[in-house]
């Protein structure tokens, strides 16, 4: 995993005398491929985010929600998620698109554990997983290039209180988000 860290790592590791703590780090838990232990971890989630770039190296991060395991893991290298309608925008796949470098991270809220996973992404409005996911309207695949365990002992400890409504499911198409109805949009959503 020789790609984890630049110049600008290295200068803060040395000056805060790190180096060898990090270079640990990345010989004990780096990884390029996902485990048992991390699919397990990966397919129990409800919700993730996700970091992506534009042209321009500007950095957009976006929350990603479904139903537990709406995250598949397809093969020791490749995770694939939907993308369900949203709000048109299209930050996060039209990042992809242009620069398909990501990084996502998956945290247990309820019992404080995360794990980083860094990769390169494709988005695909034809992919076949997209049968299996109601109402997506296309497919995330990302091939990791690594992934770790990341320190658990900052993360406030919450409890889901319900889930959202909004998560498509069998017996009709998920409720309109009330922002969807406001006269000032009406003339530019889509026609579906």
């Amino acid at each position: 995993m020789n790609d984890l860290y630049h110049d600008g790592n290295r200068e803060l590791q040395d000056q805060f005398d790190s180096r060898r703590l990090a270079d640990r780090v990345n010989e004990l838990i780096v990884h390029d491929v996902i485990t048992d232990g991390d699919r397990d971890f990966i397919e129990a989630r409800d919700m993730f985010f996700i970091s992506t770039v534009d042209e321009l190296g500007r950095p957009t991060v976006s929350y990603k929600g479904g139903d537990t395991g709406f995250i598949r893991v397809v093969d020791k290298n490749t995770i694939a998620f939907p993308g369900y309608d949203g709000n048109g925008m299209f930050l996060t796949a039209g990042n992809i698109a242009l620069n398909n470098h990501v990084g996502l991270l998956f945290i247990d809220f309820e019992n404080p554990r995360r794990i980083r996973l860094h990769g390169t992404a494709t988005v695909n409005t034809n992919d076949p997983l997209l049968s299996e996911y109601i109402e997506a309207q296309y497919i995330v695949r990302v091939t990791v290039r690594n992934l770790f365990v990341n320190c658990p002992r900052y993360i406030h400890r919450y409890t889901k209180m319900e889930k959202s409504e909004y998560v498509p499911k069998e017996g009709g198409p998920a409720p309109i988000p009330e922002w969807k109805t406001s006269e000032a949009i009406q003339d530019v959503l889509p026609n579906k």
